[in-house]
């Protein structure tokens, strides 16, 4: 089974929005999707209501989902660790035991060419509308993983 994890600060905006979009694009018997925040400030918490809201307005229920802090053996789990922005990537590399781990972290929207700026904005101090705009960014960009994982 191919494992990947998307991660964020707080693991209560985007990574939650994230893991939903790509784990309603991808078979369950064939992937394992979750996510994680480098910051332990919501570990356990159910993932902002904006971003519940947005997802449910576009089909997917990410109510269920819980907060939770990246881990060293995150690296031994997962495939593929994408991550929203250059700051979650450090924060995450620098928790890198060898070049291996390093290998599996990327930008995520790094997989679109087409998108100049590679960093997914944190809507946390937004409104509905920067939830709904990061949606959109996530949904395009997981439409390009997701065919690439399928492939």
């Amino acid at each position: 089974m191919t494992s990947i994890l998307v991660v964020c600060l707080g693991n209560i905006c985007r990574s939650p929005l994230a893991h939903g979009i790509l784990e309603s694009k991808l078979p369950s018997d064939r992937f394992y999707v979750d996510s994680a925040g480098t910051a332990n400030y919501h570990v356990g918490d159910s993932p902002d209501q904006r971003s519940i809201a947005v997802a449910k307005a576009h089909g997917i229920d990410i109510s269920q989902q819980q907060g939770r802090q990246f881990k060293i053996t995150d690296f031994d789990t997962f495939d593929y660790i994408y991550v929203m922005d250059h700051s979650n990537f450090e924060n995450i590399v620098k928790l890198a035991r060898h070049t291996e781990d390093i290998a599996k972290v990327k930008l995520i929207l790094e997989v679109d060419s087409s998108i100049s700026e590679k960093h997914v904005p944190d809507p946390y101090h937004g409104d509905i509308s920067n939830f709904e705009n990061v949606y959109k960014l996530l949904d395009n960009v997981t439409n390009i993983i997701s065919r690439q994982l399928l492939s």
